[in-house]
């Protein structure tokens, strides 16, 4: 790549950005600022700590390596002035292509500006690196009622699930964004200051912190466990199965709508994990509870993680673990691509961790591929004595943006 004063290196610090780029970087846009586009032929960047592309066919944060924090929102519209909500989208998508590009969210945002009138910047992000910040934009079919807009059949609100114990505080929404980051402040700084850009159009109605991802979305990374102390994800989708990801994932032309060709539909469901509960209960227990060992996360009868189970006549996983009823095999094929996280919440006032697992998971079809398994994990699954779910979202995610496009305008002006 041409070595140019206005495009931010992989790991370089907001401060050293604006510090290098100066007023030009305000004058020449975020295009400028950004420094990077579907058409560069470099390497990715580094994800442990560098710049990922904001513009591509599909938008980051899907099959990015998954980074290790997690700051998820829930937002409602509090408008359906078209006019309003277009304004919003412009302004997010330019402030969200600055900070992932390493930058503040608007030029000299924190500091720099009228020192009279409040920041346009809320500034504990700045000297911090990019991180692979990547920040992906959903809408729900609340949003699509709204402003009169058919949803797609995919977008159909999920069916209430045996044994959910859903708070609406903790469901549902018109708009998600999802900042994942491998630093938790480029994460809370991301969200903040596009929530209080929505000031006006949009309310804040749940968000979610997450740490220690769950699932690999790379076959480069290794498998991390969840607070069940078991490895989590060991089967999941790659960014490397390409095939794969067209079959399970992107939605295809023929599905339509045309707004969301290329893009996916993600699931969200927050799940309490009874952590105390599965502490009292002996190893032998949990791992036939899972299917898998807890230290080399093997099926059970197998000796690496990554050996096929055997899940056929004689096999030695139960009937009901929940490596067998979560597989394909057992889902006429159907995968999903998960990004999960573990969280602790404080406590619950009665003595225990308000912990457990908040799950993500990108996919083609959710009434084909997340409802029947879910259904069946929901009436089967043991280690449903030591989990609950208690909230839940479904949310459209359109694909990429082309140079110049902005969130949502395939949708509001297509």
């Amino acid at each position: 790549m041409t070595d140019t004063t206005d495009e931010p290196r992989p790991g370089m610090s907001r401060r050293r950005l604006l510090g290098w780029t100066g007023a030009g970087a305000a004058l020449a846009g975020v295009g400028a600022v950004a420094g990077y586009s579907a058409a560069d032929t470099d390497p990715p960047p580094d994800p442990s700590g560098g710049v990922v592309p904001f513009r591509d066919v599909h938008q980051a944060g899907i099959i990015t390596p998954a980074q290790d924090r997690l700051h998820f929102v829930a937002l409602d519209l509090t408008t359906v002035d078209r006019a309003a909500i277009v304004s919003l989208l412009r302004r997010w998508t330019t402030a969200a292509e600055r900070m992932t590009a390493g930058a503040e969210a608007a030029p000299g945002g924190a500091v720099n500006r009228n020192p009279e009138a409040p920041p346009s910047d809320t500034g504990e992000a700045l000297g911090l690196p990019a991180s692979a910040l990547t920040i992906t934009f959903g809408i729900g079919g609340s949003l699509l009622d709204k402003l009169g807009i058919p949803r797609p059949p995919e977008l159909a609100d999920l069916p209430p699930f045996q044994l959910d114990t859903l708070d609406p505080a903790l469901s549902g929404g018109d708009l998600c964004l999802q900042a994942c980051a491998n630093d938790p402040q480029v994460a809370v700084h991301a969200v903040r200051n596009l929530v209080r850009t929505g000031f006006g159009t949009t309310s804040v109605r749940w968000s979610q912190l997450g740490f220690g991802r769950t699932s690999s979305t790379s076959a480069a990374q290794q498998t991390h466990r969840n607070l069940f102390g078991f490895k989590d994800g060991t089967n999941n989708l790659k960014a490397e199965d390409t095939a794969l990801l067209e079959e399970q994932v992107w939605v295809p032309p023929a599905q339509g709508p045309a707004w969301l060709t290329g893009g996916t539909y993600l699931v969200a469901r927050r799940i309490r994990m009874h952590v105390e509960t599965w502490d009292r209960t002996s190893l032998a227990e949990q791992e036939s509870l899972t299917g898998r060992t807890k230290g080399e996360g093997a099926p059970i009868g197998q000796a690496r993680e990554f050996d096929i189970p055997n899940l056929g006549p004689g096999s030695p996983i139960a009937e009901d673990a929940h490596i067998r009823l979560a597989s394909a095999q057992n889902n006429g094929g159907a995968r999903i691509l998960r990004r999960g996280y573990n969280f602790v919440d404080g406590s619950d006032g009665l003595g225990h961790l308000n912990a457990g697992l908040f799950f993500l998971a990108f996919m083609q079809d959710p009434r084909r591929q997340f409802v029947p398994m879910q259904s069946q994990l929901a009436r089967n699954d043991k280690m449903m004595e030591y989990i609950r779910h208690t909230g839940s979202a479904v949310f459209a995610v359109p694909p990429g943006l082309r140079e110049g496009a902005y969130w949502g305008q395939s949708l509001l002006e297509g």
